[in-house]
């Protein structure tokens, strides 16, 4: 009788315990899931328009390549299961973060998109001051006009400070600041230069890496991370301001030594 009444107790509580992993199943979870996304030469075209396009000064013709990098996230009204949940986790080639980490201010997905186009275009006037600033130009003189179209958020403001520099000036020689490289990275600027962390700086490498870089210039702070699922053939080099990844770009051409990870 002990012994029935054991399996039958143990079959009752077993109910409750399917039920919740049933609805850990098919429940969608506080989750967003991560990608690599695309990358864009800012010294280039996107979409059949110039990234960067400059006015009232000489414009060099550059070789080489300044890739800016992003991720793509599942959106913030789009539902994230069990499933994907355990598939990021067991994928180098995905992330898994609190939905809240991703989207921070809430809001569907029009409004995620018209914060990201704000961040961007702040990034853009931020990129454009600092850039001319390093050169020592005023932009009564010099026009810059950045454009990338369908990306938002503010990480592109390093690419986009060089990408000026390098269309102006190059390396300051008369060459150009990739020497001929596909050189990718990540980070925001501020427009006195300085460089800040991102996010996503692990997925950022290998979408730089898929899309032929071989030198990924990183934010000092998030070097760890961007160290975790480093590609092979992509060199780190770190970097706080503008001034300093120019001097890091400069010193690459030359072999000498740069700021690793």
């Amino acid at each position: 009788m002990f012994r029935l009444g054991r399996i039958k107790g143990l079959a009752l509580c077993a109910l409750p315990v399917v039920g919740l992993l049933g609805s850990a199943v098919f429940a969608p979870l506080p989750f967003s899931v991560a990608q690599p996304g695309l990358t864009a030469n800012v010294l280039g075209k996107y979409h059949g328009q110039p990234v960067v396009t400059i006015g009232g000064a000489p414009v060099r013709h550059t070789s080489g390549q300044l890739r800016m990098t992003t991720i793509v996230a599942t959106g913030p009204d789009q539902d994230v299961f069990l499933g994907d949940v355990l598939d990021g986790w067991f994928r180098t080639d995905r992330a898994v973060m609190p939905h809240d980490s991703v989207y921070p201010g809430g809001g569907n997905t029009r409004q995620i998109e018209q914060h990201n186009a704000r961040e961007m275009k702040q990034s853009q006037d931020s990129a454009t001051s600092a850039a001319l600033g390093y050169l020592g130009k005023s932009a009564k003189d010099v026009q810059v006009k950045l454009r990338l179209a369908d990306v938002g958020g503010p990480s592109a403001g390093l690419l986009f400070a060089l990408g000026i520099v390098d269309k102006v000036a190059g390396d300051g020689g008369g060459g150009d600041l990739t020497g001929g490289r596909v050189i990718a990275g990540t980070g925001t600027i501020t427009s006195g230069g300085k460089v800040g962390a991102v996010g996503g700086v692990a997925l950022k490498t290998q979408a730089a890496r898929r899309d032929g870089a071989t030198v990924f210039l990183v934010p000092k702070d998030e070097c760890s991370e961007a160290r975790a699922e480093l590609p092979k053939g992509l060199r780190l080099v770190s970097v706080t301001s503008l001034k300093g990844a120019v001097e890091a770009l400069r010193n690459l051409k030359k072999g000498a030594a740069v700021p690793g990870c």
